[in-house]
């Protein structure tokens, strides 16, 4: 097969899935630039503090365009969160006491939050006694009549969505799957607090989930919202009592958000998020690509190859373990950093199985460059997602087609 060949028929097709992409970072970029017009955003804002950051302007005021950003009364962006488990840890820990009970209306959390929630005697959410409940989706969707009985039988503080499918053969969220959820769960109890893991949907959409109903989310800043530039960080944005209360948990409780400062300079944080809008944009059509191709070679991929994309993970079914280690083999092989390393499988904390992880990143561990990973078992899943610059994703695609052939 001319994979070459296919590679341009399939880029003809996406044109119009190429086009609602672009549309959609306009929008987006046209959000982030108001902001940083709204605040006045100048050199001062790009210093480094230390001690104790009082008056930290960098900061404060990067929280404050990210809360605007995000439609949100409040946000904290720290260089002081160091992931996006941590991101949704503090914001856990921050809204539930105990005797609490915590309702995932998503299913399983993904893998590194379920020793967070409900491991035993290391710190966790069970173990400062708060109940943990889970509704199954339906078909990949929330599932309303499940979901409303669980809040009146439960009465739930906080209901929880994953957005993103974590490692599970689903979609993740769209914007208007947030929106019904949250309105159909605060016309049973409007008190209860509505908390979404928002990493790697970020600028996806037009909205963010504060927008539409959700009273707090939380991500990183190496995945979408730092634009690949962002070193390290994380975010929670939303109602201003709760992310309060989340600040007591960052920092210690009556301190807050007073105090934290960041010996380094703030200029990538800001620069990633106006970037941000774009370089989802570029990874989003990367993952288009991926999958029209992927496809076309005969493989399951999510979401379809004709579908919107509700975050920037693409997944791909394969036969066999060696198929999919091929894959991701190819990924590392065209990254721009440790393009000479090759990965195998390993166990990775927090994970049940062995994972094998494709990731060149100029930023570790940072997903919204192009990386690859799977945990190796049944079925045999590829979860693609990121990617800094469209032909970068386009160059990958070919390498990929290429070596999975050879498995064959």
């Amino acid at each position: 097969m001319d994979i070459e060949k296919l590679i341009k028929e399939c880029e003809k097709k996406a044109q119009p899935q190429f086009e609602r992409i672009d549309a959609i970072a306009y929008k987006n970029q046209v959000k982030v630039l108001d902001a940083f017009h709204a605040h006045k955003i100048a050199l001062r804002h790009f210093a480094p503090t230390t001690g104790y950051g009082y008056d930290d302007v960098g900061r404060d005021t990067l929280s404050e365009i990210f809360a605007q950003i995000a439609g949100a009364e409040s946000a904290i962006v720290s260089p002081l969160i160091t992931s996006g488990t941590h991101a949704i840890t503090l914001m856990l820990f921050g809204i539930l006491r105990p005797n609490d009970t915590l309702l995932s209306v998503t299913g399983d959390v993904y893998d590194t939050l379920q020793d967070v929630i409900s491991g035993e005697h290391i710190g966790s959410l069970r173990d400062f006694g708060v109940t943990y409940r889970k509704i199954e989706l339906q078909n990949g969707k929330p599932n309303q009549p499940a979901i409303e009985d669980a809040v009146r039988k439960y009465k739930p503080k906080v209901v929880f969505l994953q957005r993103s499918r974590g490692y599970s053969q689903r979609d993740a969220l769209s914007i208007e799957e947030i929106q019904t959820t949250c309105s159909y769960v605060k016309a049973i109890d409007p008190n209860i607090i509505i908390a979404v893991d928002n990493c790697y949907g970020e600028f996806v959409s037009e909205k963010e989930p504060t927008e539409v109903g959700a009273d707090l989310i939380a991500g990183s800043m190496i995945k979408n919202p730092g634009g690949g530039i962002a070193p390290t960080g994380g975010y929670i944005a939303g109602k201003a009592d709760a992310v309060q209360a989340v600040g007591y948990r960052l920092t210690a409780p009556g301190v807050g958000t007073e105090v934290g400062s960041y010996a380094a300079d703030y200029r990538p944080f800001y620069q990633g998020l106006f970037m941000a809008p774009h370089v989802t944009a570029q990874a989003l059509k990367g993952s288009v690509l991926f999958g029209a191709v992927f496809d076309a070679l005969g493989y399951e991929t999510i979401p379809k190859s004709n579908a919107p994309c509700n975050d920037i993970i693409r997944s791909v079914r394969f036969n066999t373990a060696e198929e999919l280690i091929a894959f991701c083999r190819a990924v590392q092989a065209v990254s721009p950093i440790d393009s000479h390393v090759v990965p195998y499988p390993w166990d990775m904390p927090g994970y049940n199985n062995q994972v094998i992880m494709a990731a060149g990143t100029f930023v570790q561990g940072a997903s919204i460059e192009l990386s690859a990973d799977s945990p190796i078992k049944e079925p045999y899943i590829a979860y693609l997602q990121g990617g800094l610059t469209y032909e970068h994703a386009k160059y990958a695609v070919l390498a990929c087609a290429k070596n999975i052939t050879k498995t064959r």
